[in-house]
């Protein structure tokens, strides 16, 4: 079965099981969260006692001093010493299957379709790698805040892009669930859409 997506300039015909999913809420959660987890950088790291340079010599006799025990300068109690509990690097990236991603996917772009947030243009290009251009563009259209998903990097588009802000442009292989969910309009060209169906169909 096929489903028509108009607005914008354009209008595209795509299958219904891509653009006309059921939203599964927690399934998108679950994937956003996972996305979100395997950018996070886990090189966090301290040193523990046996780590820090130093302290191999008892600092005072046990007795006698009328000073607490001490065995060691690195003592976490002490300045200078480890940590108790160091942090050490590690990843943060869950474990998410590529059927439960597609299905996510399908289920994103389908609400998009439902709430009149993917709008389809025929082509989107500049003739100069100028913003104001592209500006131009966009307020005849009536955005801003906007994600821009094209079927190939055009080098003048991008340039233009670079410089406002709320507006991001994406390759269609750079597509993600966060992309999409973030942003309150999504503006894609026809062979754009017609990519995603072919990808998460």
């Amino acid at each position: 079965m096929k489903l028509a997506i108009t607005g914008g300039k354009g209008s595209v015909e795509v299958a219904d099981s891509t653009f006309g999913a059921d939203f599964n809420e927690a399934l998108v959660h679950q994937v956003v969260t996972a996305h979100r987890a395997y950018t996070h950088r886990g090189t966090k790291a301290q040193k523990t006692r046996s780590q820090v340079r130093g302290g191999g010599t008892k600092p005072w006799r046990q007795k006698g001093t009328g000073r607490a025990r001490a065995g060691s300068i690195r003592s976490p109690i002490w300045v200078g010493g480890g940590r108790a509990f160091a942090a050490s690097p590690r990843s943060h990236a869950q474990k998410l299957n590529r059927k439960m991603y597609r299905a996510a996917m399908r289920s994103i772009l389908s609400e998009l379709v439902r709430q009149e947030r993917l709008l389809v243009v025929d082509e989107l290009q500049c003739d100069e790698p100028k913003t104001r251009e592209l500006v131009g563009k966009l307020d005849k259209l009536g955005l801003k805040d906007t994600l821009i998903v094209v079927d190939e990097y055009d080098t003048n588009t991008c340039l233009a892009a670079r410089n406002l802000p709320g507006v991001d442009i994406l390759d269609l292989r750079e597509v993600n669930p966060l992309s999409l969910v973030r942003h309150p309009v999504v503006l894609a060209t026809k062979a754009a859409v017609k990519g995603l169906e072919e990808r998460f169909s």
